[in-house]
């Protein structure tokens, strides 16, 4: 957490030089760091504390002794939304005094040089670490996936393919996996070497045991260290770039456990991927190297500029996408993208893009995991299959959605919730135990995948390549020529089942407290889909040359259809139907694979999927567990259809016997205020002139008033009566505007002390009336990233509207679950 200590300094009357120029005080600057001697040792103790500057002056009136109180906050609470406006502002305002101070010294010249490309450095290295981690975790979730089946004995440290690389016997199983005497299943390392039913139950044993191991080890890990390393992370950062507070959810111990969670959940044969909780991971990194920058680390809405450009880099190395991975944050997951950060983004995912090429965890020689090395086009009635594809993909994306987001809250409201290791290790038992006899989910999905995707070769001797007559040129099929032999048959009930297993498993894997991912997952169930289809559309074409659709485009001598391509658009339109992406799903595919011819099928199949979602569930995957979990998030894709005006949303509404709690700009004794905040939890009151004239003057942040009370009382004794005025040394004593009621100008006369706190108050709080349609209200919370605008009516302020009311307004207005709780903002 980014703490901040208090600085004091007290300056008495005489002390103050009286030719001192006046200089206007500026609410965005940073703080100031002077320490008095006299109270070193009380405020380094206090973490809470921030910066505090007290002056001690004379007021007109002799008779009162006045204390003016300047704080400036730079710290947001946990849980909270932040201020974009005044984050901004203060920004700006740094940027300003940095350039006017340039001009007078070389070094000031140099500081502004560096405060140009800092953001450039810190992208620069959130790129470099995130290629890096992620280059680990891929090797190191290679190797213990392959541990599951046995171990390479003369160098432990290899993977199976590595292992067989340099072996002069090595062979290929039915589902072309390596087999070589180097590499020892683990029957062969207890001494059994005969093929037959023992070798098969030990192997089974040896399975179920390792995945049942690396699954409990994942979830102690997360439930001991780093809670906030389950899932996939993407909701939350979602919700973090949209100007929301979770402290400790990109720190230091996150990013370590999620990183070592997500090589044994992944390992341990779970149907999740490690793909998407890769955005996760580099956003800490973000996020950690943002306080190297004080320019960043400071201020919470310049830091999600780093956040944004980090969320690229987490697609990119995730998926060698660069150009993806920058739509996917500007598309997914960014709030606020201003033009300078897409080329930060654009930077920052090719750094990461490069660095895993370098260090080439895949082994292939790419920086892409699924490369496809054919180039066959595509017939134009392959279209139709094509579009099913999408079709199929919406469906599976709304069904998959409603039956998750209903396992998730049963989960959350039953006691299932409370023993998340026995769910994890029991899930992890029966998983193992279904998907071992099934070569095709005994392998992992992306391994699985990159099966699906390859096109059938001349050495291949697996079931999906059984086709007796084929063709092949120069080592490469063109097409499977003829009929699909018996293997095809075999490997298509196979495929089908290991569909019923990932759909049924998947539901109720994704969500529980291990890291997990849902991209690799839906690439895996539209493969497969993709896949049968192929061939049946391959067998459809063949058998039946002289068919109206494929008269054209087919003969004969060359087959026109490819069924590896067949996986691609239905990984594509599986993953766009669970997360409504378009634009940056289709870059993503084509980068993904390299098929760059295959642009317009991918374009269909995506677009298919997200009509058909979109008619049965509003917004993805992402967005559902978002309002799940009730994280205060504003989507600004959505529109606002609805009639209401402020007055039907703002708290306190007429018809509610409650009010609305304020300050008065002058009146109130120390006691009041304070007990005032014991009384209410909320974290900014307004300030308005009397109570009789409730005309609203500006606001204040519950911690300034917190600190400054809490100040007073360690430097003075007997505040109970003193006064509080909201009101700066540049003013007068009493608003010139309005007239003060008796009671309060008799306070201000007999009262022996005044304490005066305007320097904290927010003078240009954002106003609307009570019947300023909320679709006006919505868009000035989307498009300025409001906290919370006050209600007036004839200037007399009437209630409040904050991020939270908007959200549980439009959940009451477009559902009938009014369940939902949102956390404070």
């Amino acid at each position: 957490m980014n703490k901040e200590y208090n600085t004091v300094r007290t300056t008495s009357s005489s002390e103050a030089s009286d030719d001192q120029p006046f200089l206007p005080i500026n609410p965005f600057a940073e703080p100031i760091t002077t320490m008095s001697s006299a109270n070193t040792n009380h405020h380094g103790r206090d973490d809470d504390m921030i910066d505090i500057d007290f002056q001690n002056t004379t007021n007109d009136r002799s008779t009162n002794s006045v204390m003016n109180v300047d704080l400036v906050n730079t710290h947001y609470d946990d849980f909270q939304t932040i201020d974009w406006l005044k984050d901004l502002m203060r920004d700006r305002f740094r940027h300003r005094l940095l350039r006017t101070k340039s001009h007078q010294s070389f070094f000031n010249k140099l500081l502004m040089y560096h405060d140009a490309w800092s953001g450039w450095l810190c992208v620069l290295l959130v790129g470099l670490s995130a290629g890096v981690i992620a280059a680990v975790i891929d090797i190191g979730t290679n190797w213990i996936s392959h541990l599951k089946h046995g171990i390479c004995l003369n160098a432990f440290w290899l993977n199976r393919e590595q292992c067989c690389w340099a072996s002069r016997q090595l062979q290929y199983d039915n589902v072309n996996s390596e087999e070589c005497p180097e590499w020892f299943t683990w029957p062969q390392v207890f001494g059994t070497y005969k093929k037959g039913a023992g070798e098969f139950l030990l192997s089974y044993i040896m399975y179920i045991f390792w995945s049942t191991i690396f699954a409990t080890f994942a979830v102690l890990l997360v439930k001991v260290f780093a809670p906030y390393a389950c899932g996939s992370g993407i909701p939350e950062i979602k919700t973090i770039l949209g100007g929301f507070i979770i402290r400790g959810y990109l720190g230091k111990w996150t990013l370590l456990i999620k990183s070592i969670g997500m090589m044994c959940a992944t390992s341990a044969g779970l149907i999740l991927g490690k793909e998407g909780p890769f955005v996760h991971i580099a956003c800490c990194c973000g996020n950690i190297f943002s306080y190297l920058f004080p320019k960043y680390g400071r201020n919470e809405a310049k830091k999600r500029e780093i956040l944004s450009a980090a969320a690229a880099a987490g697609v990119s190395v995730a998926f060698g996408a660069p150009i993806g991975g920058v739509l996917f944050s500007l598309e997914e997951v960014s709030y606020y993208f201003p033009y300078k950060t897409l080329w930060r983004s654009f930077f920052c995912a090719m750094v990461g893009a490069l660095v895993v090429r370098s260090i080439n965890p895949y082994g292939n020689g790419h920086d892409i995991q699924f490369s496809i090395d054919y180039s066959v086009p595509w017939a134009s009635f392959e279209l139709l299959p094509f579009i099913l594809l999408g079709i199929l993909g919406g469906l599976w994306g709304a069904f998959f959605i409603k039956t998750n987001i209903w396992w998730c809250r049963f989960r959350k409201n039953s006691r299932l919730g409370q023993y998340t290791i026995f769910e994890v290790v029991c899930l992890a038992l029966i998983t193992a135990i279904i998907i071992y006899p099934n070569p095709y989910t005994r392998m992992s999905m992306s391994e699985l995948i990159k099966r699906l995707v390859s096109q059938c070769r001349v050495e291949d001797m697996i079931d999906l390549c059984d086709y007796p007559n084929a063709q092949f040129y120069n080592g490469k099929s063109k097409g499977s020529i003829g009929l699909a032999g018996p293997g095809v048959h075999h490997a298509i009930w196979k495929l089908f089942f290991a569909l019923i297993v990932q759909v049924v498993l998947v539901t109720f894997t994704i969500g529980v407290k291990v890291p997990s991912g849902l991209i690799i997952p839906s690439m895996s169930i539209g493969a497969i889909t993709g896949r049968i289809i192929g061939i049946i559309t391959e067998q459809l074409a063949i058998q039946n040359p002289t068919f109206i659709l494929f008269r054209h485009d087919c003969s004969k001598e060359e087959n026109c259809v490819t069924p590896a391509l067949y996986a691609i658009v239905g990984a594509c339109a599986f993953l766009g139907g669970v997360s409504k992406m378009t634009v940056s799903l289709v870059v993503i595919m084509f980068e993904l694979t390299g098929g760059l011819n295959y642009i317009v099928p991918l374009m269909a199949a995506a677009m298919t999927a997200k009509w058909i979602g979109d008619g049965f569930v509003r917004g993805g995957i992402y967005d559902a567990h978002i309002e799940l979990n009730g994280y205060p998030f504003l989507d600004n894709k959505e529109e606002f259809n609805f009639t209401t005006i402020a007055a039907d949303v703002m708290r306190p509404r007429p018809e509610q016997s409650s009010s609305l709690a304020y300050l008065t700009q002058n009146g109130m004794t120390f006691l009041e205020v304070e007990n005032l905040l014991k009384e209410t939890t909320h974290t900014l009151y307004p300030v308005v002139v009397t109570r009789e004239q409730p005309y609203l003057v500006g606001q204040i942040q519950r911690r300034d008033l917190q600190i400054a009370l809490k100040s007073q009382k360690m430097q003075r004794f007997r505040l109970s009566q003193s006064l509080i005025q909201f009101t700066s040394s540049s003013e007068t004593t009493i608003n010139s505007d309005y007239e003060v009621d008796n009671q309060n100008e008799q306070r201000l006369t007999t009262n022996p002390e005044v304490i005066r706190i305007g320097n904290l108050l927010d003078q240009a709080p954002i106003i609307v009336t009570d019947q300023t349609p909320m679709e006006t209200v919505v868009d000035l919370f989307r498009k300025l990233g409001l906290r919370q605008a006050f209600v007036t009516r004839n200037g007399r302020l009437r209630g409040i509207i904050t991020k939270k009311d908007i959200l549980r307004h439009v959940q009451q207005l477009t559902s009938s679950n009014t369940e939902t709780t949102y956390y404070d903002n």
